[in-house]
């Protein structure tokens, strides 16, 4: 599996059940600090809000996942943007939805589907893309075969970080799951280099 999906930015979409306001915001995010601090951001801005109800998930394999009711009715409105964000596949994303209550009540399945609708409709509203799975490796190498290791900085799915160049330079790269062992293969090949784990 290198290959993962997830959205380019931002997306926002309302949707109203009985007089109830549901405001949903999709964000990417790479970690769980990025993730809390879009939460905090959203709970201060709609801090008149009843609910500021959220689900994420991180990580390539999609292991790293969180719903929240955020007072809500156990399972369901956390639950129901996870599964969401399930059935479109995505990760490194968080969706949060902000009610405001209308004065009528919708009941469990009521608001299960207003949850439910609210998150499709923010993920509908953003830009899905796959992207590929990576690793990133530093190495260090002698000044005079540098530019066979910047050769190898612009092949096709290799991402150069940092560079530090001296009489031992150092390279930093993110290099695509697909093209891992080709690259290291030919990394391993330049006189004096050195991978460090």
């Amino acid at each position: 599996m290198d290959l993962f999906r997830t959205i380019s930015d931002k997306s926002e979409a309302i949707f109203t059940e009985k007089r109830s306001k549901f405001l949903a915001f999709a964000f990417p995010v790479k970690t769980l600090d990025e993730a809390k601090a879009h939460i905090d951001t959203l709970s201060k801005k709609y801090f008149d809000a009843r609910h500021v109800c959220w689900a994420y998930m991180l990580g390539p394999e999609r292991e790293v996942f969180r719903a929240n009711d955020n007072g809500e009715p156990s399972g369901t409105a956390g639950k129901p943007i996870l599964g969401q964000i399930n059935s479109f596949e995505l990760t490194d994303i968080l969706i949060a939805v902000v009610r405001y209550f209308g004065g009528i009540k919708l009941g469990t399945p009521g608001l299960i589907a207003a949850y439910r609708q609210s998150a499709r409709m923010a993920i509908e509203a953003a830009d899905i893309i796959e992207c590929h799975c990576t690793r990133d490796v530093t190495a260090t190498f002698p000044y005079m075969v540098i530019n066979d290791v910047m050769k190898i900085s612009r092949m096709p799915g290799v991402e150069l970080l940092d560079t530090q160049f001296d009489n031992t330079c150092t390279i930093m790269l993110r290099i695509e799951l697909d093209r891992f062992e080709e690259t290291v293969g030919r990394m391993e090949k330049i006189d004096g280099l050195t991978i460090n784990d």
